[in-house]
């Protein structure tokens, strides 16, 4: 599986239970042109909301901030797809944006480590200093043995600190544990969000989030702790960030007395997988 051509649709469905007033949201929702990753196509359409203004932020993620139609109670937002992608083995390659790489080293509220997380980083081994790469498997593997993947039971501002205590969480706690543990390190760490092709299943209920730290003479390289490997040409990265917050697909504000229902539809797939084996196989008996 050294390319693949991907076919994704996002849906994102709001139902308020009063007319919306006022609401904003920034979406980041449209895939990175990065190495290893080529976006051939990929569309948004609103329902009930409409474009302000499109922006790359600070991360290089791009943003579209939409406005939701005042009275409106039901809103959807649809981005649909293709995108190419390459095994590169997880390594995205040299330090880019414009933020520092220094900046990755600075904890947030939801990496800093507490007296868990460091008792945790110590268990892990080889030297974070001369031999960083062996160290990073070391640590993903580690976090993924001592905190059990189970949904439902942490949210979006459950701390790494507190993910350990609890013993459990999903890939957005074992991104942020393992975020905190690599600064903690000495190690520039970031988090991802995206799209991960599923060989049990098409549609999905979210998305997908794992980690990158930055290693000498490779620059970025990706882990996704809870599959317990290094990002293959399955996954599509569409944010970066410090944490959570900063590549999130959808944040926002709103103002009016309602309480809103969130449904998430996530599909990924192959497109016309018989062809891509076929010229796969071609190839690789050149």
């Amino acid at each position: 599986m050294s390319k693949l051509t991907l076919s994704i649709r996002h849906t994102t469905h709001y139902a308020f239970a009063e007319p919306v007033v006022h609401a904003l949201q920034r979406l980041r929702l449209t895939p990175k042109e990065t190495q290893g990753q080529r976006i051939g196509q990929w569309s948004m359409v609103l329902d009930n909301a409409r474009a302000e203004l499109e922006y790359d932020d600070q991360h290089f993620n791009h943003v579209t901030l939409i406005s939701l139609t005042p009275g409106a109670r039901e809103v959807t937002v649809t981005c649909e797809g293709v995108v190419e992608t390459e095994d590169n083995a997880g390594v995205i390659g040299r330090h880019s944006g414009h933020l520092p790489l220094w900046s990755f080293l600075r904890q947030t509220p939801l990496t800093r480590p507490g007296a868990k997380l460091r008792a945790l980083l110590r268990e892990a081994a080889g030297p974070a200093d001369s031999a960083p790469l062996d160290f990073l498997h070391s640590l993903s593997a580690l976090i993924r043995e001592r905190i059990t993947y189970e949904t439902g039971r942490t949210h979006a501002a459950t701390t790494a600190e507190e993910a350990v205590g609890h013993g459990f969480g999903v890939c957005q706690d074992h991104a942020h544990i393992f975020i905190g543990a690599a600064r903690a390190s000495g190690i520039p760490a970031r988090y991802v969000s995206g799209y991960l092709l599923m060989h049990d299943r098409i549609d999905q209920e979210a998305t997908h989030a794992w980690a990158e730290a930055h290693v000498e003479g490779l620059g970025w390289v990706g882990f996704d702790v809870s599959n317990g490997i290094c990002p293959d040409p399955g996954y599509v990265r569409v944010a970066t960030g410090s944490d959570y917050r900063d590549a999130a697909p959808v944040t926002g504000i709103s103002i009016g007395a309602f309480e809103e229902a969130l449904t998430v539809g996530v599909a990924v797939a192959v497109q016309n997988p018989a062809s891509q084996t076929q010229s796969q196989q071609q190839q690789s008996s050149q």
